[in-house]
């Protein structure tokens, strides 16, 4: 997962916590043991991240932060044909994803859901991406994206190959591409959605005829 140039100590315990958090989540990795695998001391790491915690929230902003350098290259920076790429950041990518799974199913991390929202945003910004409700745009897309990864057992079951695997993997991304790449709603459709949820969505009592939006009870 380090770079080339991130060979240090510091990241050689990032990348050792990473592994056992995801194999073993947060209560089940000790200190000792990400030292070991790491080949360092117990007092090395609390000297580099203070405690498991600390580490944790180290592991949480890099393996967010790897993802979105890997988005850009490949979406940004032309990398998305380039096959060699794609098949050298597989292995990091799904590692950095089923750190991250495991880590929302745990609930070990509480902000981490807030942190992937924020950086949609972002991504929304920096590729001008219009929508009505951005924040709202930003967390049902990551939501969508983290469920395909929840039900990666249920995705290999019903395609019949291992999601983890390139084979498998590269099936769920394309489908996922065929998703985004055709609106499943015509513009008349989506007006007419939106015109429906308008009076829920800004809470109008005259205009809303659900008697739960309004907050009434029913006899």
């Amino acid at each position: 997962m380090s770079s080339c140039d991130d060979l240090t100590a510091r990241a050689r315990i990032r990348d050792a916590a990473i592994e056992l958090f995801t194999e073993r989540g947060l209560a089940g990795a000790t200190i000792r043991d990400i030292a070991l695998k790491a080949g360092v001391s117990s007092g090395l790491l609390r000297h580099h991240f203070g405690s498991k915690e600390g580490l944790r929230d180290a592991c949480d902003e890099f393996a967010m932060s790897r993802l979105g350098e890997i988005r850009q290259q490949m979406l940004a920076g032309g990398r998305l044909s380039d096959r060699s790429f794609i098949g050298s950041i597989h292995p990091v990518a799904m590692q950095l994803q089923a750190y991250l799974v495991r880590s929302m199913v745990d609930g070990t991390t509480p902000r981490l859901f807030l942190l992937m929202v924020e950086a949609s945003e972002q991504w929304l910004e920096i590729n001008q991406i219009e929508a009505e409700d951005k924040r709202a745009y930003a967390a049902v897309l990551v939501a969508m994206q983290m469920g395909m990864f929840l039900m990666r057992d249920q995705l290999s079951a019903a395609l019949g190959v291992d999601a983890s695997t390139p084979a498998g993997h590269s099936r769920v991304l394309n489908a996922s591409v065929d998703i985004f790449a055709k609106p499943l709603l015509s513009a008349e459709i989506a007006e007419q959605a939106r015109a429906a949820l308008a009076p829920y969505l800004t809470g109008d009592p005259h205009t809303s005829g659900d008697p739960h939006i309004r907050g009434e009870e029913t006899k």
